[in-house]
């Protein structure tokens, strides 16, 4: 049994959670989020508890389990307190710029990248840094990914897009005879 299913996911005051039809649906102050899991989880909500079993001892099945078990911690957090991630781009005359839903950046290629964030997905950009949050954990740092992609760091001077908790390990240049 994963070690994650054993601990019961508590559920916040102003937050409900309903498990019909193998969909969770988590309800909470900032927004509502489901996700359907196989017939073999099975989550029951007793008070102010979820438990997550499985109804299965295949070995296929209990790989389901703590991913279950992570999706769901996931959503109830994500519909309390939304999920950020800070990316920071270096780089003369790289630059980044949102409007709504569009997020337009120049990176140094012949064309701007024009990007189109998530549903549920809210940009935000400062001078050399993107703000990128939402309630679904998934999303935030799947667009993050994409957009960290376009231009990914490189070593020598550290030019490009990275998260703000990023180390770039720094590599030493050509040496001068």
């Amino acid at each position: 049994m994963s070690r994650l299913a054993k601990k019961p996911i508590i559920i916040p005051a102003k937050t409900t959670v309903t498990f019909l039809n193998n969909v969770v649906t988590v309800n909470g102050p900032l927004g509502t989020l489901s996700r359907a899991f196989p017939k073999v989880v099975v989550v029951t909500i007793e008070g102010s508890e979820i438990l997550v079993t499985l109804n299965s001892v295949a070995r296929e099945h209990k790989a389901l389990l703590g991913t279950a078990v992570s999706h769901i911690r996931n959503m109830v957090a994500g519909v309390n307190k939304a999920y950020e991630k800070k990316l920071i781009i270096e780089g003369v005359g790289y630059k980044a710029d949102a409007k709504g839903q569009k997020l337009n950046m120049a990176l140094g290629y012949s064309h701007p990248v024009n990007l189109d964030a998530p549903e549920g997905v809210t940009v935000v950009t400062e001078k050399g840094s993107i703000t990128i949050s939402g309630i679904n954990k998934e999303a935030v740092g799947q667009f993050a990914a994409v957009v960290r992609s376009w231009r990914v760091p490189e070593p020598y001077k550290g030019k490009g897009i990275r998260y703000s908790d990023e180390v770039i390990r720094r590599k030493q240049g050509k040496k001068t005879a």
